[in-house]
């Protein structure tokens, strides 16, 4: 009902304005396009150029203010520390070994040369002493003081033995490598027989101070205790005197430094 009433109302204006659209249309195409001018020799075609882009070159940043040099000297380099040596062994020193002492003079202990075909002395400190025994004879007097009692101590005059014999000669066994001094100390406390001796660093060997309480001076400024191997006298101590089987060993005071024993320069 309402479209039977109104449609006049709503056609004629959608009708004028298809007209008008249709004006518009026509009279905007009447105008001719401008025909661009042929190119000889050129493709009809040229593709157009997009321009370059024009690069701007960034800007430099700004200085950055430069420090101030330091008036202050470089600190010198620190040297490095030198490495700990490391810990070595040292091997003890040796022994300095004694020059060869010719054989006409005194060796390091002053013995004077021994005589051709005399035993020579040995080092107690480098003397092995073995099991294997031996033999030899002993004895011990001081007959010579009969002869000078008036250059006796009076104090000891009772204790020369009227025949001088102190001990007469006996058997006393030994070891191998024994010395003269070792058999005189063993003999003489088995038997109790009174013997001082200081052993002496000059001579490397026990020195004989005094047998049955007489000493070296009680019968004269030359008067002592001497011993003698073999009837020879040694030239050096009593303990450097390395024994052989059978040897005869005679301690003798003497009052005039062994010339009234029997000892004679050689």
């Amino acid at each position: 009902m309402w479209w039977k009433t109104n449609k006049w109302k709503v056609l004629l204006p959608a009708a004028a304005v298809l007209l008008l659209a249709a004006a518009f249309w026509l009279g905007g195409s009447s105008d001719p396009k401008p025909t661009a001018p042929a190119q000889t020799g050129l493709s009809s075609a040229v593709p157009a150029q997009t321009p370059a882009p024009v690069l701007k070159a960034a800007p430099s940043p700004a200085p950055s203010p430069k420090a101030p040099k330091s008036t202050k000297a470089p600190a010198s380099p620190t040297p490095a520390a030198s490495p700990a040596p490391e810990a070595s062994f040292t091997p003890e020193p040796e022994e300095p070994t004694p020059p060869p002492i010719p054989d006409n003079e005194p060796d390091r202990y002053l013995t004077d040369p021994v005589p051709e075909g005399r035993p020579e002395p040995v080092e107690p400190e480098e003397t092995e002493i073995s099991d294997e025994t031996h033999t030899c004879t002993l004895s011990i007097s001081c007959e010579t003081i009969l002869n000078n009692r008036e250059a006796l101590d009076p104090d000891k005059a009772e204790l020369v033995p009227e025949d001088g014999w102190i001990l007469r000669p006996v058997t006393a066994t030994f070891y191998q490598g024994e010395s003269v001094f070792n058999v005189l100390q063993r003999t003489c406390k088995q038997q109790g027989i009174h013997m001082e001796f200081e052993s002496t660093v000059m001579y490397h060997s026990a020195y004989i101070e005094g047998i049955h309480n007489l000493y070296q001076f009680d019968c004269g400024d030359l008067s002592g205790w001497m011993y003698s191997v073999n009837g020879w006298f040694p030239n050096y101590g009593c303990s450097r005197y390395q024994l052989q089987e059978g040897d005869v060993i005679c301690w003798e005071y003497t009052c005039d430094l062994g010339a009234d024993i029997g000892k004679t320069a050689e």
